[in-house]
């Protein structure tokens, strides 16, 4: 390898308790910093249970400013065990002002970006636009569809329902980015049966898979496990089902969890990707001139 990079995910169950869920999360995080990952990413609002199944004004107490409590927590982690670290907020930006929020910390620089969920779906079960405001799309202030750099790479960082987005993952294939990641919270209705679940797992593996063919780019994704209830008890809640990944340039699965609580650990080669875009340039041959009508919401 020319440029190696050690990568982990944490793939962890959650609970309502903060404390209980960010001490799961730090114990991944420092397995996998000592097994010798340099960066190292936890799944869709790690620090809580997935509350978006019902909406509850109250639930809105759970936020936090970018450099609350939990954003404290994960800043020091990254400091103490010299690595990048990718965490999730719901962050509290203003009063009325929140957002599902993912924010890299690098070592004894701390926090050096975040970045705002753009797409937020609106579902039963998934009720996030009564929750988070969609992030800013403001090039000039590195906000929106904008890599952050790092000490181990520029990160094209987007959150879950981003993932099914084409142009998201492009754009920042674009502007630079070297890896792709996702931090996310998906799952089955218990009531689906087997069929429709398999359907389902296998759509959301083959759209981010799709999405490291397309700009010769590895992809990260971290997913959260387990049944989480929905605590309005009106539905049976939420089966989470795990299936965190790495996939190299080519789409090629480098690590897949299963349904349980896992770490998974990856070493890449970031310079391969070079090597994949020489024999497939797709960015070089792109109608760049023909593509006007994609800005509209539909062509009729």
């Amino acid at each position: 390898m020319t440029r190696p990079l050690t990568v982990g995910l944490v793939q962890q169950p959650a609970w309502p308790d903060k404390s209980r869920s960010l001490a799961e999360s730090e114990a991944g995080i420092r397995e996998l910093a000592a097994a010798g990952a340099r960066l190292v990413m936890l799944q869709e609002l790690h620090a809580t249970h997935y509350f978006c199944q019902h909406e509850d004004t109250a639930l809105f107490d759970l936020a936090e400013p970018l450099d609350g409590p939990t954003g404290r927590r994960l800043a020091g982690l990254a400091a103490e065990l010299g690595i990048v670290l990718v965490g999730s907020l719901f962050e509290r930006r203003a009063a009325g002002v929140y957002h599902n929020t993912a924010v890299v910390y690098d070592g004894d620089r701390g926090r050096v970006g975040h970045y705002r969920k753009m797409h937020i779906p609106d579902d039963p079960g998934f009720f996030e636009k009564f929750y988070f405001t969609p992030g800013d799309h403001d090039p000039g202030r590195h906000q929106g569809f904008e890599p952050i750099d790092t000490s181990v790479g520029r990160l094209g960082l987007l959150v879950c329902w981003d993932q099914w987005y084409p142009e998201a993952a492009r754009l920042m294939a674009m502007a630079g980015a070297e890896l792709l990641l996702y931090p996310t919270a998906i799952g089955w209705d218990p009531g689906d049966d087997d069929d429709e679940q398999a359907r389902q797992r296998e759509a959301w593996t083959l759209i981010q898979r799709s999405h490291a063919v397309a700009n010769g780019l590895p992809v990260l994704v971290a997913n959260r496990v387990g049944h989480e209830p929905d605590h309005s008890g009106v539905s049976e809640g939420i089966d989470f089902w795990g299936g965190s990944f790495v996939c190299g340039p080519q789409g090629e699965l480098l690590a897949h969890a299963g349904q349980q609580a896992e770490r998974l650990m990856v070493t890449l080669d970031l310079d391969r990707g070079e090597a994949v875009r020489r024999i497939w340039p797709y960015l070089r041959d792109r109608r760049v001139d023909a593509y006007g009508d994609l800005t509209r919401r539909y062509r009729d």
